[in-house]
């Protein structure tokens, strides 16, 4: 073992004067993530803001209702509702061109002479909204609207029914107190055990995992690169093992892969304010990566006959399983066969993984940190009897 370590520290001292692996994994990944931090920072930080013009034409009863509980919604959701005296006034404000220096509103309600009277009797009534430029405020008048029509229709099939059965004379109370029946059925919004990454924590670990194949192949490649220079017969003619060499190859590529990735997690968190989750579970899952990295790169070099064709291959191994593995955009959520295949790299598994953990519990991590081992002792197998047959070779 102390053989093994002797080459290890030996080719490390000769990275590090390279400094290659540190551009490949630590630079290059810690550069993405800062762009992808800026990018997507605003989106997924953006506060839902609008303003709501509303014209009441009528007077009435339910005209008030609406007009109350628009205001409710503006006080709990932060809209901005501005009272107008006709609808002519409401089409100015939504007409306001983008980026001019008018004031203007998002959306218009206006309420129709007679609307009351109409929602009280049975004949049609009719609620207008008014939008210029459309958007995410439109949308949501639109809604808030629509949703208000079903609750009148609601209210209505109600207190027709008990008109029918002869038990009213006030429509518009026995209106309240079918509103104020429970729906039988509610949506309740509940925190889901495996969360999803946020934005800023998912590209950091997806940068992550990706650039980790990279640098690791520095190690695993090195085999070649010492045959190819000449210095691995020098190495075999010593007085050591062959299994040796190649473990002190694999204990350099780990180092590698466990510096890169400890730093790319420290500083995303310092500097982008990621949440990897609880530590533990963490170590955990960058272990598990690295091991499962090392396996499928040093299969690529066992099969490979020059440190030029090994690095092309392994690029080409690390680009695939990375975009498959969902480590640019949530592959997942595409859902059907794509969503299936993922789980075939590693990729995959840190990433689900680190969602697991954001639920707080290091034991959920298990399955993920269990595939991510049983990668690197699959292909590690492999590349391990390939290799010492080619030594003795």
């Amino acid at each position: 073992m102390r053989q093994a370590w002797t080459i290890a520290s030996k080719d490390l001292r000769l990275r590090v004067r390279d400094r290659s692996a540190f551009i490949v994994g630590i630079i290059a990944p810690l550069g993405l993530a800062a762009i992808f931090s800026s990018i997507f920072t605003p989106i997924e930080n953006f506060d839902f803001t609008a303003t709501y013009a509303v014209v009441d034409e009528d007077g009435g009863q339910v005209a008030a209702q609406f007009v109350q509980l628009l205001e409710q919604f503006g006080q709990t959701a932060g809209v901005e509702i501005e009272a107008v005296g006709s609808r002519a006034e409401a089409v100015d404000l939504v007409d306001v061109e983008p980026f001019s220096s008018e004031e203007g509103a998002d959306a218009a309600f206006v309420i129709p002479p007679g609307f009351s009277q109409a929602v009280e009797s049975d004949q049609p009534a009719g609620l207008e909204v008014l939008s210029g430029q459309g958007g995410i405020g439109a949308g949501v008048a639109v809604s808030f609207a629509e949703q208000f029509a079903s609750e009148l229709t609601y209210a209505r099939v109600a207190v027709a029914s008990v008109e029918n059965l002869g038990g009213t004379d006030d429509r518009f109370a026995a209106g309240l107190r079918a509103l104020a029946i429970p729906p039988p059925v509610n949506l309740v919004d509940l925190e889901a055990t495996n969360k999803e990454l946020a934005g800023k924590t998912f590209y950091a670990a997806g940068l992550a995992i990706f650039f980790l194949f990279f640098t690791v192949q520095f190690g695993v490649n090195s085999l070649l690169e010492e045959r190819q220079a000449g210095t691995l017969g020098r190495l075999m003619a010593a007085p050591m093992r062959r299994s040796s060499i190649i473990a002190g190859k694999a204990i350099m590529a780990f180092i590698l892969g466990l510096i890169s990735m400890v730093v790319l997690v420290v500083a995303t968190t310092l500097l982008f304010g990621a949440d990897w989750g609880n530590p533990l579970g963490v170590l955990l899952l960058v272990v598990g990566g690295i091991i499962s990295a090392l396996g499928i790169m040093a299969v690529v070099a066992a099969f490979a006959r020059t440190p030029e064709q090994a690095g092309n291959y392994s690029s080409m191994v690390a680009v695939i399983l990375g975009f498959l593995g969902g480590t640019f955009f949530p592959v997942g959520q595409a859902g059907g066969i794509l969503a299936d295949l993922r789980f075939i790299t590693p990729h995959a598994w840190f990433m689900q993984g680190l969602g697991d953990l954001s639920a707080g519990n290091v034991a959920d991590v298990l399955p993920a940190v269990g595939a991510l081992l049983l990668f690197g002792l699959v292909t590690g197998s492999i590349a391990l009897l390939v290799m010492r047959k080619g030594l003795r070779a």
